[in-house]
């Protein structure tokens, strides 16, 4: 199971730049608006540390890290929605996203124009916002009349969908996005097959100069208090410096490097892990000598689920769980030891996997 995030934003805010300092395909800047008519795709690896102290402990031959898949859309300019720009040619990218990454620019400089003629992130989230509700509003609009039609043969069915889909278009039309829609999650499944761009989940993301990487800036400040009203996380990069970190070969130098300028970790470790956190993912681990990898579960998995993301086969023959925390196995130093402590349990089909679990399957097929 892996994570796809999709990075969008207006021109020329360093939505590439942070791309590249992620993945390991790296993709075309420019100084100019519409340099790229085709998202850029990278598979990366989600930072854990966990792993490598496990590599030590059993002394595995390698590490096998859970990933992510990251798509950077090209920028979206006032009327993109309607074909300006690049117009809307993008968008099936973004809708086949599970989670938007949103970058907003909070940095000057004369050397890198600003489409829209000056610096503010509070109106570029409504330029971006606006034109992704526009096409929201004009793919519900289109289910409403085939609803209604069907309504009309005495489908009662499409009667309450009809209902539900002018929740939605009332609230699009209210310049709201589809995520704030008050309805109940069994009512918005009449709008599931929509993918409605402006329902899925968003981490939004400030691009500072590098002074501004530690604290943020004003622009930043102006930012938060203008999506105080959402649940909404917000991670500060100073994109430009990531590129500078990203560039250095060795661990020891970028940590070096970030101590220098006072951050404790990469900003693009943050905004992974964020992204993590909002599909509301977990990771659980295997460790042997012949591997120590890290598996990805959505949360509330069961163990037989989460033993199908190993291998189809573990979990159509899954007879029991061995399982051990992973703080546990650390402080106690190793399997045997857990065993003895009582830290090692055995669990069945109903048990949930929770984060940090190192997994030991037995199944017969």
């Amino acid at each position: 199971m892996s994570l796809n995030c999709g990075i969008i934003g207006i021109a020329n805010v360093g939505k590439t730049t942070l791309f590249n300092c992620m993945s390991n395909t790296k993709a075309q800047t420019s100084n100019f608006a519409f340099s790229s008519n085709k998202s850029n795709v990278g598979i990366i690896n989600v930072p854990d540390e966990r792993l490598f102290v496990l590599e030590k402990m059993v002394k595995a031959a390698k590490v096998v890290h859970t990933t992510v898949e990251i798509v950077d859309i090209p920028g979206l300019v006032r009327g993109s929605s309607k074909g300006e720009g690049i117009g809307n040619s993008f968008l099936a990218d973004i809708r086949q996203t599970d989670a938007i990454i949103h970058v907003l620019r909070c940095f000057d400089d004369p050397n890198l124009p600003h489409v829209e003629g000056s610096v503010n992130p509070v109106r570029d989230r409504e330029i971006t916002d606006l034109e992704l509700q526009i096409i929201d509003l004009d793919l519900v609009e289109r289910k409403i009349h085939r609803s209604e039609k069907a309504a009309k043969t005495g489908d009662k069915d499409a009667k309450k969908v009809v209902e539900i889909l002018n929740v939605y278009k009332n609230h699009l039309e209210s310049f709201q996005s589809a995520r704030t829609v008050p309805l109940s999650d069994e009512e918005k499944k009449a709008a599931r097959d929509l993918c409605l761009i402006t329902e899925k989940p968003v981490l939004y993301v400030c691009n500072v100069d590098d002074k501004s990487a530690v604290n943020g800036n004003n622009y930043v400040e102006k930012f938060k208090e203008s999506i105080s009203h959402e649940n909404a996380e917000v991670i500060v990069i100073a994109g430009k410096l990531e590129a500078e970190i990203a560039e250095l070969d060795s661990v020891d130098d970028r940590m070096a490097f970030l101590q220098d300028v006072g951050l404790t970790e990469p900003g693009v470790n943050k905004l992974i892990k964020g992204a993590y956190k909002l599909l509301n993912l977990r990771t659980f681990l295997t460790a042997g000598p012949k591997e120590v990898r890290a598996w990805t579960i959505k949360e509330g998995m069961s163990a037989p689920q989460a033993a199908g993301v190993i291998h189809s086969d573990l979990e159509r023959g899954f007879i029991r769980a061995e399982v051990m925390k992973y703080n546990d196995f650390v402080s106690l130093g190793s399997e045997h030891a857990c065993k003895e402590k009582g830290k090692l349990s055995i669990e069945g089909k109903n048990y949930i996997v929770q984060d940090g679990d190192i997994l030991n399957i037995r199944f017969n097929v």
